[in-house]
């Protein structure tokens, strides 16, 4: 059972080295927990509640940062604290730009010498969604990122997923390697079969064309799964 964290009804009641923003620029962020940095995006909190208790009421509706930041407009404005179009654009323009931060990287190095920003990315892109969505990053011979194509969404299966589109576009592209993803609306990221006999088909057809798969990464809201990792590649 969670316990309930006590906050003050006032940011004045702590002591000044402790509030969220000078704490922020005395330590910097990763001294911060989770709901002081969302305190200091919010500024200030509502009548009878503070920004730190607004934060954590926050955290706890969307279940972490995660699942605030995917949040959809309208799950966002009919939560109270964010019915205010300054507030919902904010969190929506953190988002975007943690999006662009990570391609940016991945476009200028080999992104797989940190697979943790393939990750992260594919979680900002695909962890919230509702819907089963199969994407494709595609790259180059440094394996720097080409392009980020969402291609198949819906039930995914091998009847729902074309070889053919894939192949086609890797080629248009020059990609010399591909890493595959979906999302599990479910949360559970493991496999299944069908995951795994679809990866084994996109693989075999881009062998044809000496395209090299590099991962499938499977991801879900907070959590994320490799089968590079995880099984012999």
């Amino acid at each position: 059972m969670r316990l309930a964290l006590s906050f003050p009804m006032q940011l004045q009641d702590l002591p000044k080295a402790m509030r969220p923003r000078e704490k922020l620029l005395a330590l910097g962020s990763q001294a911060l927990t989770d709901v002081e940095l969302l305190s200091v995006l919010l500024g200030s909190g509502l009548p009878g509640q503070s920004v730190l208790q607004l934060a954590q009421s926050l955290l706890d509706r969307f279940q972490g940062l995660a699942g605030l930041l995917h949040a959809s407009p309208e799950h966002l404005r009919s939560s109270k604290g964010l019915g205010g179009m300054a507030r919902r654009s904010q969190l929506l323009a953190v988002l975007e730009l943690s999006r662009r931060a990570l391609l940016q990287k991945m476009r200028v190095r080999d992104i797989m010498t940190d697979p943790n920003n393939v990750k992260q990315f594919l979680q900002l892109q695909l962890g919230q969604q509702q819907r089963e969505v199969f994407a494709v990053l595609f790259l180059d011979g440094q394996n720097r990122l080409l392009r980020f194509e969402e291609m198949f969404s819906g039930t995914l299966n091998q009847t729902s997923v074309y070889p053919r589109e894939v192949v086609k576009l890797a080629l248009l592209l020059g990609a010399c390697a591909v890493i595959f993803s979906h999302n599990h609306p479910s949360g559970e990221v493991r496999p299944s079969s069908a995951d795994e006999k679809l990866t084994q088909t996109l693989r075999t057809a881009l062998a044809l064309v000496d395209i090299r798969v590099l991962d499938h990464v499977i991801v879900g809201p907070g959590q994320s799964w490799s089968m590079a990792e995880h099984s012999p590649w």
